[in-house]
């Protein structure tokens, strides 16, 4: 009798999809080069996500490209963009759309929804921090299930779906935390730094002169999601679970594994989704190196993105200057 759930087996399609991903990421950087001086770590990580599934967190000071960044990989993706501005009188109807009252042709009166802009492929939430807790929660459904509920009503986001959201670290007046509920449904939290110098100087060449190249399209929507559940049919081996979930559990204060820092300085860890988007980060990552099989460094690679936000701190580490990347860094290291 066969096992309830039997593990992913990669057919010869899937494996002929898969070969291509090592150089479809370089093309894809290049395009993005185009307009993009350096950030090539954050392009593989979005990347990454990308094929995952996985919504993103950017947090970085104003003026690092993160807009310029979505809207390009957007165009290299032939995707449907749209760009969200939050601020504190957004309301959910803004974002998911709402039903007006119309006239038919029989002369009745009759509801019809109106999409919102929430009903794209690629949806750039721009400073998400500034916007109410409820107008953050409307996001929670589509983020989860790709899918949104209005007026009763259960309306499908059209595949592949996207949220990338940004955060500036730098101002906190009238902005509002998002909920750990909500950080839970990032897969990546990205933190976007400044450029070097000689990037910088590029930058300041680029932005002052005439003319700006158009992205080629790298990647459709449907290979997008064809690639996706191509990633999904990769087996995770037994140990390799076992280890991700090890990482995960290393992290909650009381387990058995946890780690003298996270005793000491976290309030509370990471949930069983943390271990789902370690293994599906790391999937990526292995067809990245050209391997179908996933291994611990995959893993590991993917930790920091992937922990840094689900940890939730006391204020003695705060008062020690202890952040969540230390504290994930030291459970890798003891693991």
């Amino acid at each position: 009798m066969p096992p309830p759930n039997p593990p992913p087996v990669l057919s010869e399609a899937d494996v002929a999809l898969l070969r291509d991903v090592r150089n479809l990421f370089p093309a894809i950087s290049r395009e993005l080069g185009k307009r993009i001086v350096g950030q090539q770590e954050l392009v593989r990580d979005l990347f990454v996500a990308l094929l995952a599934q996985g919504n993103c967190l950017m947090i970085g000071v104003p003026g690092l490209a993160k807009t310029l960044i979505i809207r390009t990989l957007a165009e290299c993706l032939d995707l449907d963009f749209r760009r969200i501005q939050f601020t504190p009188d957004l309301m959910p109807g803004d974002i998911l759309g709402s039903e007006i009252l119309e006239e038919t042709d029989g002369g009745k009166r009759a509801f019809r929804f109106v999409p919102g802009p929430l009903f794209g492929q690629l949806v750039l939430a721009d400073e998400i921090n500034r916007t109410p807790p409820k107008t953050q929660a409307a996001l929670l459904e589509a983020m989860q299930e790709r899918r949104v509920t209005v007026a009763g009503v259960t309306h499908q986001l059209r595949a592949p779906f996207f949220v990338l959201a940004t955060q500036n670290p730098i101002e906190q007046e009238g902005t509002y935390p998002l909920p750990e509920a909500q950080l839970d449904r990032f897969m990546f939290c990205l933190h976007v730094g400044y450029p070097s110098r000689a990037d910088e100087v590029q930058v300041l060449l680029r932005t002052t002169s005439p003319g700006e190249e158009k992205p080629a399209v790298i990647l459709t929507g449907e290979k997008i999601i064809a690639l996706q559940n191509a990633i999904r049919a990769i087996p995770v081996p037994q140990s390799v679970a076992e280890y991700a979930v090890g990482l995960v559990c290393a992290t909650r204060p009381g387990n058995g594994d946890t780690h003298e820092q996270v005793a000491r300085y976290v309030r509370w860890g990471a949930g069983p989704r943390a271990s789902q988007y370690l293994a599906l980060a790391g999937k990526v990552y292995a067809v990245l190196a050209g391997r179908f099989n996933v291994a611990r460094e995959d893993i590991a690679a993917a930790a920091p993105l992937v922990l840094r936000h689900r940890l939730i701190v006391n204020y003695r580490a705060e008062a020690d200057g202890v952040t969540t990347d230390s504290i994930v860094a030291a459970i890798l290291g003891k693991n």
